[in-house]
């Protein structure tokens, strides 16, 4: 214990809540001026170490050294003061302010009289963003900008404040690969500044790549820490995660594909998607690739009507259906999961039983009042179906790891029995092993004669588990491919805007 090569050393953190031990005895050493991975599959404890560092957190028990200085724990402004910065996968800004309000948050510079010194914090916004080569007027409102410029922003911040350890949690979740780029560029000065980096992320190519060492945690327990990522593979890592070797990162299954359950024909909505048509059947997983603005999304909230559209026509079982509202979905048996489970997904201030049976509690009612013991009952086979990692079915459902809450979006949705399912971006923010499992549920929709139509913007994964993928480009289909013929080359040639010549 307290080596000086260290900036950061745990030893015997533990974090218990009510039924749950998050952190179980974790220690972990950190080095000076390095980047260090920490990876782990959702639940395994990453977001609660994190909170604990940035003083969020207390735990029950263990020690902090860190800087040469020993700590039971961080209180919020404690870890501010010792130059602790943590950039969150949700980002903690305010988007009616300005870019250098946001960066002097907390930190406002005050002339001698007491007055706000503009001057002062317009000169200093200008150079951190010249230093990283930002091209952003520091008096622009910050909600104007970008996911991916303000994602940068909030580096300057912390380099700013002259943040000693930086932690970054998915930094590259919301990015495009040129934003993941600069972000890399901007890593790299940092560490060349003597900054050091715990980065998190799921994306264990990016984790090779940008990172010198690693500590893996699996159910609140540390696995491995401090094995030098240049002599482990991304099998390793996996392994490590899940506690054994995934030998099919996609478990494709082939069922028998039936009759025509959903058709889309010349559906429009000006200025967003053209004239897109396709069908999907029973047993079969359509994919639907492209890249960022291809319109794919909003095709979708169209169709379950989320978002309206110009013209076009939809047809389920043959018939001509009218789909002008989610519930006029819903009632035609079409489920959408949404890229946005946080948002637009689930109520995360409400239970897992609450956001599993919230869009059919009409099944539950006898004699006008709601049956609790059947809402109840549901509840927990669905858990125990879905392997729903929860203490119990009253726990809030915003406690639980990502993946947990993709399964309890799709538990909401398995309640209804619905033959169609739109799922948008099925694995975004979830580990390696979780999205095993999420692949697996959709298979057992396919097996149960569902209809799937997924849209991902993992190559990889649309080629992985489809029977057919469908390209859009800018609003435009730009042709579809069977599985046998699924080439990365002409996915992408497709997504760019050449159209696929049958």
């Amino acid at each position: 214990m307290n080596n000086v090569e260290n900036i950061l050393e745990l030893s015997g953190i533990t974090k218990i809540y009510p039924g749950v031990v998050a952190l179980d005895n974790v220690s972990m050493n950190v080095k000076r001026g390095e980047v260090h991975g920490l990876i782990g599959e959702n639940g395994a404890g990453k977001s609660t170490l994190i909170k604990t560092l940035a003083g969020a957190h207390k735990p029950n028990s263990g020690e902090i050294f860190y800087d040469n200085n020993t700590y039971e724990y961080f209180l919020p402004h404690q870890a501010m003061e010792l130059k602790i910065a943590c950039i969150y996968q949700e980002l903690n800004q305010v988007p009616f302010m300005s870019v250098m309000e946001n960066i002097f948050l907390g930190r406002e510079l005050y002339t001698k009289s007491g007055l706000l010194d503009l001057k002062k914090m317009e000169a200093e916004t200008k150079a951190v963003l010249n230093e990283f080569e930002l091209n952003i007027n520091p008096h622009k409102q910050l909600g104007l900008l970008g996911v991916g410029k303000r994602q940068m922003l909030e580096i300057c911040k912390a380099a700013h404040a002259n943040s000693k350890l930086l932690i970054m949690d998915e930094p590259t979740a919301s990015l495009r690969e040129k934003e993941t780029k600069e972000l890399f560029k901007i890593i790299d000065k940092l560490k060349k500044k003597g900054v050091t980096i715990i980065y998190i992320s799921h994306r264990l190519e990016e984790v090779q790549y940008a990172c010198d060492s690693l500590t893996v945690l699996r159910d609140g327990q540390v696995v491995v820490d401090g094995v030098r990522v240049n002599e482990t593979s991304v099998d390793d890592m996996v392994s490590y995660m899940v506690g054994h070797d995934i030998k099919q990162k996609y478990p494709k299954k082939e069922f028998a594909i039936g009759e025509k359950v959903l058709e889309v024909k010349n559906l429009t909505s000006k200025g967003v998607f053209n004239d897109i048509s396709f069908d999907v059947k029973k047993g079969e997983l359509l994919g639907f690739a492209g890249l960022v603005g291809a319109g794919r999304t909003e095709l979708m909230r169209a169709i379950t009507g989320a978002d309206p559209f110009d013209s076009g026509q939809i047809y389920i079982d043959g018939e001509k259906v009218t789909i002008n509202t989610p519930k006029d979905s819903i009632e035609h048996g079409i489920a959408f999961l949404t890229e946005d489970r946080k948002g637009q997904g689930l109520i995360l201030l409400q239970s897992v039983e609450f956001n599993s049976t919230l869009v059919c509690l009409n099944n539950f009612k006898k004699k006008g009042f709601l049956n609790l013991s059947s809402i109840a009952s549901e509840t927990k086979k669905l858990v125990k179906d879905l392997r729903i990692k929860v203490p119990h079915i009253y726990t809030l459902t915003g406690a639980l790891s990502g993946g947990n809450q993709q399964k309890v979006v799709l538990a909401k949705w398995l309640i209804t029995k619905a033959k169609i399912f739109i799922i948008d971006e099925p694995t975004r923010g979830i580990d390696v092993g979780a999205k095993i499992e999420v692949y697996n549920l959709i298979n057992q929709l396919l097996d149960n004669g569902a209809a799937v139509i997924m849209v991902s913007s993992e190559m990889d994964e649309c080629m992985g588990i489809s029977d057919r993928i469908i390209i859009m480009h800018e609003g435009d289909k730009m042709g579809e491919i069977l599985r046998k013929d699924f080439t990365q080359e002409r996915i992408m040639y497709a997504a760019s805007g050449i159209k696929i010549k049958n």
